[in-house]
């Protein structure tokens, strides 16, 4: 995370511009202003959170984990997030906004980009280590700058093995030692300040996914036909 993007983040004002009507929770559009600096940022309160089964209410905690995921990995899939208690509708995460192509998506990327297959493909490790529960296509964004990012990762970090998503056309191919080489740290321990935002369950979990990929050294594959996310985009 830029300087920049952390003052904004973390000190800046927050004013709501408009609902994102896309997803099944409350999202807000936001203005970040910090002096004569503005950039806009995705916000989800818990308020406008939608009662889950299988998912504890704090959704926000899991948006933060997975940019620490990504940070700790060195990969960069997760755009700069924090969590915020004075915003306008109370704590929440905050990410910063991705501009790119609304166009552009998983299913358009992987047919009409292979040069982004490398960056895609690392995308499925790093949700099969989340254990993304919605990975939609939808929830890959190419950045005007060619960056690829993942967005959306409010559903991660379950205890029980959930992965869904539509990152399936690189299964069974084997990891790069260098990705291994990578998630291997966290066989051994998860840094605090992720550990910090799951419970001891879902730690150990995350563990148990990192040390099984370690020895398998393939993609996962769906043997069930059923690990996809609704809708799809």
């Amino acid at each position: 995370m830029s300087g920049r993007e952390l003052t904004l983040l973390t000190e800046g004002r927050v004013e709501l511009l408009g609902r994102i009507m896309s997803g099944s929770n409350a999202t807000f559009l936001v203005e970040l202003s910090c002096g004569d600096d503005s950039n806009w940022a995705v916000y989800k309160p818990v308020a406008g959170e939608r009662p889950l089964a299988d998912f504890d209410a704090g959704l926000h905690r899991r948006e933060r984990a997975a940019y620490l995921l990504s940070e700790a990995l060195g990969w960069g899939i997760v755009p700069p997030t924090v969590v915020r208690t004075d915003a306008p509708l109370g704590v929440g995460s905050l990410q910063w906004f991705i501009e790119g192509d609304l166009e552009e998506h998983y299913f358009t990327l992987f047919a009409d980009s292979p040069e982004t297959h490398p960056e895609l493909a690392r995308m499925a490790l790093f949700d099969y280590v989340a254990n993304n529960t919605d990975r939609k296509s939808g929830h890959v964004l190419r950045g005007t700058d060619g960056h690829i990012w993942g967005i959306d990762h409010g559903l991660c970090f379950s205890a029980a093995f959930k992965l869904r998503t539509v990152i399936w056309d690189f299964a069974g191919d084997p990891v790069p030692d260098a990705l291994l080489e990578d998630i291997s740290p966290l066989a051994a321990a998860v840094p605090p300040d992720l550990a910090a935002l799951l419970d001891e369950a879902e730690v150990a979990a995350l563990q148990r996914r990192v040390q099984r990929m370690l020895q398998e050294k393939v993609l996962p594959v769906d043997r069930t036909g059923m690990r996809y996310p609704w809708p799809l985009v």
